[in-house]
């Protein structure tokens, strides 16, 4: 019977020696690494203890120390508001459209410009489809609303051109969902290729030519090869897409919207910006931010525990 080594476990103390020399070693990478870390501690750490407010009947003359505490009030106050299952439905029917839109889309796209040979017209097409991520919801906004505009604005024209009425779209209600789907998606579309791009490159170029021998076309081998292979990383980016699904755009809202559309376009952030920060109603602001963080926090460990139990690979 042979018998079992075992690799004896190192001491805490060789641990950290061993950690001490990782570091030494890979310090550039470290140094590189430390203004991310610092960024994150900074902006999403270290403003966490702001979360008592939510709890307070808060008074900025007083501080958080000498605000009166008045436990779970504004919760109640933010959940028996006659407006809040409202914006929330707004909120959530915003978000997953965006989702749906932004998941499929850079996924066919991506598959779509991988299949091009020209390299120069490739790059080309890649540059183009970048841009807009870089440009501002501030800019981006005016360039839609221009546009858009009923009078003078370009489909306008075109509506107009062809005998119809002009239609005023970012004040209709039957189209602003429409419109903050599609200026999102073509806005970002680009931006969310380039990790799939990544991921696709690293496709073992024998699988295709394995499948070419066994006379699969270009969409077999797409759906056989290219999506099995990148389906890791669309699972990842689906699950950290979850955390956002509260997350419906202020800035695009904020700058698109009017009192016309409150009914299908006022989202949390929009009603919180109104009435919690506009009116001094700080506690019950960062309520409803806590709300949003926990719906959050919940959807993330729910999808990626139905990962994990279908047998692929999530974030832990």
């Amino acid at each position: 019977m042979k018998a079992v080594i075992r690799t004896p476990i190192s001491s805490p103390a060789e641990r950290r020696k061993r950690l001490w020399k990782d570091i030494v070693r890979d310090k550039y990478l470290y140094l590189l690494l430390f203004p991310g870390i610092a960024m994150i501690c900074l902006f999403r750490y270290a403003p966490m203890y702001g979360v008592v407010i939510a709890f307070q009947d808060y008074n900025i003359f007083k501080g958080m120390g000498g605000s009166e505490w008045v436990g779970f009030d504004q919760f109640t106050r933010l959940f028996h508001s006659p407006d809040f299952y409202e914006i929330l439905r707004n909120t959530l029917l915003i978000s997953i459209y965006k989702l749906i839109a932004s998941f499929t889309v850079p996924v066919i796209l991506s598959l779509l410009i991988n299949e091009l040979r020209n390299m120069t017209f490739k790059r080309f097409t890649q540059t183009i489809i970048y841009m807009p991520h870089f440009v501002s919801w501030v800019i981006f906004s005016g360039i839609i609303i221009a546009f858009l505009n009923p009078v003078d604005g370009l489909f306008n024209f075109i509506l107009k051109g062809v005998g119809f009425s002009p239609i005023d779209f970012l004040n209709s209600p039957t189209y602003f969902r429409s419109i903050l789907v599609i200026s999102d998606l073509y806005k970002e579309v680009g931006w969310g290729t380039i990790i799939y791009l990544a991921a696709i490159s690293g496709v073992n170029p024998d699988l295709y030519e394995a499948a070419r021998i066994d006379g699969a076309n270009k969409f077999r081998q797409m759906w056989h090869v290219t999506l099995p292979a990148i389906r890791p990383v669309i699972i990842i980016l689906v699950i950290l897409s979850l955390a956002n699904i509260l997350e419906a755009g202020f800035n695009q809202v904020y700058l698109l919207y009017s009192p016309l559309v409150y009914d299908v376009g006022d989202i949390i952030d929009t009603y919180v910006y109104r009435v919690g920060i506009l009116q001094a109603n700080y506690s019950y602001a960062t309520a409803a931010g806590v709300f949003k963080s926990i719906v959050a926090m919940v959807l993330i460990i729910s999808a990626n525990w139905i990962t994990k139990k279908f047998g692929q690979d999530g974030l832990w």
